[in-house]
C-alpha cells in the first residue's frame, strides 16, 4: 500500500526525532602506568613515601626522643632501674655504670634511600644491595635521636649500637655513625649479627645474647629500636607469639622500653605469611590481605 506523501513525510520526521545526534568522539582512557622511575606497584611505596615526606613521622620520633630525655634523670638515680628483659640479665646490676641501647636502622640512621632503590628496581630486599648501601655510610639522622644520645652521652651513660646489620659492616656503621656526629668512642660500642658472646648461643637474628653482653658490665637505663625484637626475644613470630614477649613489660613502654614507628619493612610482616619468605609474592600479598580486619572491635 502507498501511503499519502503527506503521511509519509510525517513517519519520517518522526524516524528522524528518534535517533540520537552524534556526540564527540571519546578520548580514550590510557591504562594506568606505574609512577616515574617505579617498575611496577611496590607494596612499600605508601610506607616509604610516609616515612621520607610526612612530617608526622618527625613530630613522632622527637616526641618519643624528647620524653625519653624528660625520664633519663630518674633512671640514672634509681640504681634499681633496668631495661633487660629477664632472660637477658644474668647478674645483679645495681653497681654497674649506666647505658643505654639503641637499634641502628630506622631508630637512629633513617636508610629510606634504601628502599626507594628497590621500588624503583623493582627488586625486593637482597644482601648484595644493602651492603652496598651500607658501605656508602650515607644515612643521616633520625629526628630526635642525635640530641638525646649526646645529651645522654654528656651525662655519663654509654650508648650501644645492636644492629642486625652484618658484624663484618662494623667498621661502615661505625664510619656512619661517627661521621653523623652520634656518640660512639670505638667500633666496639657496635654489635652486629654474628657478634660472638661467651656462654651464650644466638638463634639467627635474635639480639638476646648481645644485651646480654653489655648487660654484664652495665646497667641499661634504656632500649630504643623499631622491633619487638630490639627489646626481646620473641618465641614463636607470629601476630600473637609477638604479643605474648611484651606482654609482661607493657609497664616499660614510655619508660625504659622506646619504640619508633617503622611501616616499611620488619618482622611484624613475615609473621603474617608463616614467615615464608620463597612463597610468590601475591601470595605473601594474599596473606596480609587475608590479615585486614574491617570490623575490628
Amino acid at each position: 500500500m502507498r501511503l499519502p506523501l503527506s503521511v509519509l513525510s510525517v513517519v519520517l520526521l518522526a524516524g528522524c526525532a528518534s535517533l540520537p545526534s552524534p556526540g564527540p568522539t571519546p578520548t580514550p582512557v590510557p591504562a594506568a602506568q606505574p609512577a616515574a622511575g617505579i617498575q611496577a606497584p611496590d607494596d612499600g611505596l605508601n610506607a616509604t613515601v610516609w616515612f621520607q615526606t610526612s612530617v608526622e613521622r618527625d613530630l613522632v620520633f622527637r616526641e618519643i626522643y624528647r620524653a625519653a630525655g624528660q625520664v633519663l634523670p630518674a633512671a640514672l638515680a634509681d640504681t634499681s632501674w633496668d631495661a633487660l628483659a629477664a632472660g637477658d640479665r644474668d647478674n645483679d646490676p645495681r653497681t654497674l655504670p649506666p647505658a643505654i641501647i639503641v637499634d641502628v636502622d630506622e631508630t637512629v640512621l633513617d636508610n629510606s634511600p634504601n628502599q626507594v632503590r628497590q621500588i624503583r628496581s623493582g627488586q625486593e630486599f637482597n644482601d648484595a644491595a644493602w651492603d652496598e648501601w651500607v658501605q656508602q655510610r650515607a644515612a643521616q639522622p633520625l629526628p630526635g635521636a642525635l640530641e638525646f644520645l649526646a645529651a645522654a652521652a654528656r651525662q655519663g651513660v654509654t650508648v650501644f649500637y645492636i644492629s642486625n646489620r652484618d658484624a663484618a659492616q662494623a667498621e661502615a656503621t661505625f664510619d656512619n655513625l661517627r661521621r653523623a656526629g652520634f656518640p660512639i668512642a670505638g667500633v666496639g660500642q657496635f654489635l652486629g649479627k654474628g657478634t660472638v658472646v661467651a656462654g651464650c648461643v644466638a638463634r639467627g637474628s635474635d639480639k638476646g645474647c648481645r644485651r646480654r653482653s653489655v648487660g654484664r658490665q652495665y646497667r641499661v637505663l634504656m632500649q630504643f629500636g623499631d622491633q619487638v625484637g630490639d627489646f626481646v626475644d620473641i618465641a614463636a613470630n607470629t601476630p600473637a607469639g609477638r604479643r605474648a614477649a611484651v606482654a609482661p613489660y607493657l609497664e616499660w613502654v614510655g619508660q625504659r622500653w622506646w619504640a619508633l614507628p617503622n611501616p616499611m619493612y620488619g618482622s611484624w610482616e613475615p609473621a603474617l605469611f608463616d614467615n615464608a619468605w620463597r612463597q610468590p609474592a601475591a601470595t605473601r600479598r594474599a596473606a596480609k590481605a587475608a590479615a585486614l580486619d574491617d570490623a575490628r572491635n
